[in-house]
């Protein structure tokens, strides 16, 4: 598998803006959709917010269907009126691992998983994460990956 760094990562609550997408590609719609939210409340501007996207539910086999979530975490206050569905996630301790590229993103999640598997860490179960570096520029494709872990 390869070696892979890992940062262990305290994610704090966070209150955030969810948007949902479902099909053969959903991560485009639900993306659409949160980057309408963001630009309507002008919000789409460096360091102004974090996007974090799972998939809910996940792929099948036999089906090119499944759904994926996207949250909108304001760093500088939630909109008033902000019109959107809202999470409020307790956060929670991960294994982190940066993937360069959606090319091998399923190859990334798969050392991280392995390295948590030989770690002292145990496998927990709040959410599986990705989180994009550079949200606002909308042609960046490379992530942190989150791996819910315990000790």
């Amino acid at each position: 598998m390869g070696n892979i760094d890992v940062k262990i990562i305290k994610l704090n609550p966070m209150r955030a803006a969810s948007f949902y997408g479902f099909g053969s590609s959903p991560e485009i719609e639900a993306h659409a959709a949160a980057r309408e939210w963001l630009t309507e409340h002008d919000l789409i501007k460096p360091n102004a917010f974090r996007n974090f996207g799972f998939n809910n539910p996940n792929p099948s086999a036999g089906s090119p269907n499944y759904g994926y979530e996207v949250w909108i975490a304001p760093t500088i206050g939630f909109p008033e009126n902000h019109g959107a569905k809202v999470v409020e996630f307790s956060g929670g301790l991960y294994a982190v691992a940066f993937c360069p590229s959606l090319d091998v993103i399923g190859q990334m999640w798969q050392k991280l998983v392995a390295w948590r598997d030989s770690s002292e860490y145990d496998r927990a179960h709040h959410q599986w994460l990705e989180e994009l570096h550079n949200p606002w520029e909308f042609t960046v494709d490379r992530f942190d990956l989150y791996l819910p872990i315990k000790e």
